[in-house]
């Protein structure tokens, strides 16, 4: 490798580090509401629909955000998209941080949630447009660990606010305790904005534009491709249209209906909240309260899980580029299979005591391990390669919608599961993790019959 392709490469993975900074914003908003949920509810007097939709609220606005982001940043660009996800989190924090009704909460998580599908959807296909078709897959991930960075570190601050406050609705100075955990976002959002502040604006996007010159500099510092920038610049415009502009009618082929891509994506992304990940990081302080474990313990177990799921995406992240998407995604589907059946059956037979499944001294590690194995068989396959996968899979023309439809697919699907599992959780703990077990059984044979390898491929030669 030359020292100049040396070069190129750092540079295009500083600016793959800094797109992720979004995820983390991302990770962390979503999971923050974890260790707030039991203080909320009695704060503000509320029940488990309620609740359930404080929590799930962020979600829809979510769905929305990823929708008219794709549009957007096909007229502004993919870094303008960056900054206003990072004010709209700046605001979400200090607004959440203070509110004083639960529906302020609320209005609050919606704006937050709208910064996030934002920041889910333009993230990883600025990674994907400044990435080296070799790297592309560890690069992709980053957006996946920057979330997995944010949910450790959104439990992490939950967890030691709560050993120092005593308590989620203990008073912290001006704030309770649950509220700091809102505020403390705030830092990391002024962090992204500084940051995209120094970016380029990717050159598959310039090339759309019509701003070949601008595209010409951007590539001179990340492509290592060994044709001419011209060269280069010609085969991106063809893949677009010579007078072309990306926009939601590239999803639909000449006969007026939704090209196979776009299912094959949505699909994807269904699976990817229906196997039942974000439970484990939504509602897990209330889950191991519930099954007997103390406050402190099960914020404790949930900062745990989260560097566990850390650590299965670096694993991941070694392995995407060497061995590829699909055999990952189907050693994930039989492995997700295993854990969440095991978690299905430890607590569909544990005895019910006040309402709740009781784990004693045995099926109360069985199940921890269980939960952490799922992690494990989640973090190193589907959610390493879900992010970058869907962002590379779709043709230049049609990469910014297509995106968009399915984060948008995602967010409506972690919607239902969040929304869904209170209810669930006091009908059938036992049944919900079958369910679970059921959707990553299914997941495999729609990998094996569907989803094609993208290891490798130039964004340029993807078919729709």
């Amino acid at each position: 490798m030359s020292e100049n392709n040396k070069s190129q490469r750092a540079v295009a993975r500083r600016l793959a580090i800094i797109a992720a900074i979004g995820g983390l914003l991302y990770g962390y908003d979503s999971a923050v509401i974890n260790g707030a949920t039991e203080a909320i509810k009695t704060e503000f007097a509320t029940g488990d629909a309620v609740l359930g939709f404080a929590v799930g609220s962020a979600l829809i606005s979510g769905g929305i955000g990823a929708l008219l982001a794709g549009r957007i940043s096909d007229k502004i660009g993919r870094v303008p998209m960056m900054k206003i996800a990072s004010v709209l989190f700046f605001i979400c924090a200090v607004g959440c941080g203070f509110s004083t009704s639960i529906w302020m909460l609320v209005a609050f998580r919606v704006l937050g949630g709208f910064a996030a599908g934002v920041a889910a959807m333009v993230a990883p296909v600025y990674i994907a447009e400044i990435s080296p078709a070799d790297e592309r897959g560890v690069l992709g991930a980053m957006q996946q660990l920057g979330i997995v960075i944010g949910i450790f570190i959104s439990l992490l601050v939950n967890a030691l606010l709560v050993n120092v406050s005593g308590g989620a609705g203990e008073v912290m100075g001006p704030l309770d305790t649950w509220q700091w955990m809102f505020m403390c976002m705030a830092v990391p959002s002024v962090l992204y904005f500084a940051l995209a502040l120094a970016i380029p604006e990717s050159p598959r996007y310039l090339v759309a534009q019509h701003r070949d010159e601008q595209a010409a500099a951007v590539l001179a510092s990340v492509s290592v491709d060994p044709a001419p920038i011209d060269e280069q610049i010609a085969r991106m415009r063809a893949s677009i249209g010579a007078d072309h502009k990306p926009s939601f009618r590239d999803l639909l082929g000449a006969n007026g209906r939704v090209k196979p891509i776009v299912w094959v994506a949505v699909v994807f992304m269904i699976f990817n909240q229906f196997t039942g990940i974000n439970v484990i990081f939504y509602y897990s302080n209330s889950l191991w309260s519930a099954v007997g474990f103390t406050e402190k313990d099960s914020f404790t177990i949930t900062a745990i899980t989260s560097l566990v799921n850390i650590v299965a995406t670096l694993i991941g992240m070694t392995l995407v580029d060497r061995i590829g998407r699909r055999p990952l995604l189907l050693a994930g589907s039989i492995g997700m299979v295993v854990a969440q059946g095991g978690l299905a059956l430890l607590f569909g037979t544990a005895p019910i005591v006040d309402g709740s499944p009781s784990m004693g001294p045995v099926t109360g590690p069985l199940a921890l391990v269980c939960a952490n194995l799922f992690v494990v068989a989640f973090g190193v396959t589907w959610g390493t390669v879900s992010w970058g996968m869907l962002s590379e899979m779709f043709p230049n023309a049609m990469r910014s919608a297509g995106m968009s439809v399915g984060t948008a697919v995602q967010y409506t699907s972690n919607f239902v599961v969040t929304v869904s599992f209170p209810v669930l959780l006091g009908v059938n703990v036992g049944l919900v993790y079958g369910l679970f077990a059921l959707f990553a059984f299914l997941s495999f044979f729609f990998v094996l019959r569907f989803v094609k390898e993208t290891k490798g491929i130039a964004l340029e030669d993807m078919k729709a």
